[in-house]
């Protein structure tokens, strides 16, 4: 069994096509799913969706790139609908400094703001962190949160793994390694312990090398699980058992009847 660490379902790119998409990804052996949402508007569907799909593991929380349609109010609601709804983590949260981004002060007070409602709630996190790693780090230990969770995406070096490691948090890998020039990425992966990752699509974005321009789906959870067995000297089913293995231990909400 595969299990997308970071998936996008919620979406309305995949309003027309979700319940096929569904049955096919479980056909294919991709049978958990866990949800980001990204704005307070969206935690309502993102609700709704996982009471319709058992599979699905969702968290609650205001991302970065969107803060402009946000308010301090919305992170006072968080906790509640976390609690109310069955919240896994808290997130999509983080920092972006990626020129064009929302300003740094806004994101820091977010940020912020949202790992004090988790370490409150105990609930891990979800990070977007875009060329921010040690500006996260910092407010991890300024927040004096210890959930852990999962850096979305990660694409920094050994040594920005290894302190994140130490404060509890897995990595999450991608469609970014099946690309032949992501030759750090990939030299970093074939580093990291095995307890270190968890494989995720971003679906509907971060296509596979060879996919550029389709919609991403959770149905390439098998083949970044190949990519990634490659680039470890290891055999796919091992990276299954053990990203599954990291993730569930990291999320221990995960458990119910259906996995």
């Amino acid at each position: 069994m595969y299990i997308d660490s970071h998936c996008h379902l919620d979406f309305s790119i995949f309003d027309d096509s979700r319940d096929a998409l569904m049955n096919t990804c479980i056909e294919a052996g991709v049978e958990g799913f866990l949800i980001p949402s990204t704005t307070k508007t969206s935690w309502a569907k993102v609700a709704e969706l996982a009471n319709r799909y058992p599979q699905w593991r969702v968290a609650y929380g205001l991302h970065p790139y969107f803060l402009e349609t946000a308010s301090i109010a919305d992170i006072d609601r968080l906790a509640e609908q976390c609690e109310l709804h069955g919240a896994l983590a808290i997130g999509e949260i983080g920092l972006d400094c990626w020129p064009g981004a929302i300003a740094l002060d806004q994101q820091s007070l977010f940020f912020s703001r949202q790992l004090i409602v988790a370490r409150d709630l105990g609930l891990p996190v979800i990070v977007h962190a875009r060329k921010s790693y040690d500006l996260v780090i910092k407010a991890v230990r300024e927040t004096r949160f210890t959930s852990g969770g999962v850096i979305h995406a990660f694409n920094g070096s050994i040594e920005q793994a290894s302190r994140l490691r130490g404060l509890g948090f897995l990595l999450g890998i991608g469609g970014t390694v099946t690309y032949p020039r992501a030759k750090k990425a990939q030299a970093v992966l074939a580093q990291l312990d095995d307890s270190a990752f968890v494989l995720e699509t971003d679906s509907p974005d971060m296509p596979l090398c060879g996919f550029q321009g389709a919609l991403n789906t959770p149905l390439s959870i098998p083949m970044i699980a190949q990519c990634v067995a490659t680039i470890r000297k290891s055999c796919v089913d091992d990276i299954a058992r053990q990203t599954n293995k990291n993730l569930l231990s990291t999320f221990p909400k995960w458990y119910k009847d259906t996995l």
